[in-house]
């Protein structure tokens, strides 16, 4: 509910809401709830998909982004645990608009951290390498060659000689993981390196992530937890002159130092073809399983 009081206070006038289908049948009254909410809505043109199945974080992301650039340039895209202060929408749409014509930007965010903020960054936005998920728009243009799987993407990166671990070690992890837990920013983020692409950050969060909990799918607790923001009074003004794309040289280290560095030691590398391989056919055997725990 807090999301959509968001959405209406920005007075957003049109919604495409993805529902996804229940992961266990006890999640069925719950995931109802919800669709009773959402069909509630008369307050901005909505368009509603309920889905049957559970497709999962990633793939609900990527096919419902992809579903809208089909029928639109450009998508403002919210989970339903993310809230914004007034103006966030008004904010991220002029960047849109501003940059619409600029293919080195590939995507503009709410949300930016004290620990990978340049220093030298006070009032205005700024230009990172490493695209974010948490309240984030982009356009058509820029979504081209998502259908590619984050590993394929890492890989013609250090084919062409791009550092992969530029934005942190975490990345190359991820990448690693994105079909066993169904993950998509990651592959957003490669596509950003491998196209030298930018993302328009704004000088403080504007973005708050309400989805800490044991109710969570991916973080559970504070404990340990240092991405944590707070949300500000208000939204910083729309700029009456934007910056030039051009990424803020500080960002790859700050998030390297949060996100760790490229191993001073490896092991010898995996082909990367039997490297998906081997994934694939985990992700076979931990579907069967799931399914005989279910019988």
């Amino acid at each position: 509910m807090r999301t959509l009081d968001c959405l209406r206070a920005d007075q957003v006038p049109l919604i495409y809401a993805f529902s996804d289908g229940p992961k266990t049948p006890a999640d069925t009254e719950n995931v109802n709830r919800v669709r009773q909410i959402l069909r509630k809505i008369d307050w901005c043109d909505l368009h509603l998909v309920e889905r049957d199945q559970n497709y999962g974080l990633g793939k609900s992301i990527m096919d419902g982004v992809t579903q809208i650039l089909e029928k639109h340039e450009t998508a403002i895209i919210f989970e339903d645990d993310l809230v914004c202060v007034p103006g966030t929408y008004k904010y991220l749409c002029a960047a849109l608009e501003r940059y619409k014509d600029d293919k080195s930007v590939m995507s503009v965010t709410g949300w930016a951290h004290p620990l990978t903020t340049p220093s030298d960054v006070v009032d205005q936005p700024y230009f990172d390498g490493r695209t974010e998920c948490y309240v984030w728009g982009t356009w058509r243009r820029a979504w081209e060659g998502m259908d590619r799987d984050a590993l394929s993407l890492m890989e013609e990166c250090e084919r062409r000689g791009i550092d992969i671990y530029r934005y942190g070690a975490d990345l190359v992890k991820m990448a690693k993981m994105e079909k066993i837990k169904n993950l998509w920013a990651v592959r957003f983020s490669y596509l950003h390196i491998l196209n030298q692409g930018l993302c328009l950050r704004p000088p403080y969060s504007i973005v708050k992530h309400l989805g800490i909990g044991e109710e969570s799918a991916n973080v559970k607790s504070f404990a340990g937890y240092k991405w944590y923001v707070d949300l500000p009074r208000a939204c910083p003004p729309i700029p009456e002159v934007w910056p030039s794309a051009r990424e803020n040289l500080e960002c790859p280290v700050l998030w390297q130092k949060e996100c760790g560095i490229r191993p001073k030691q490896t092991a010898a590398p995996i082909d990367g073809k039997y490297f998906r391989w081997f994934m694939d056919v985990k992700l076979f055997f931990k579907k069967i399983i799931k399914t005989l725990r279910r019988k």
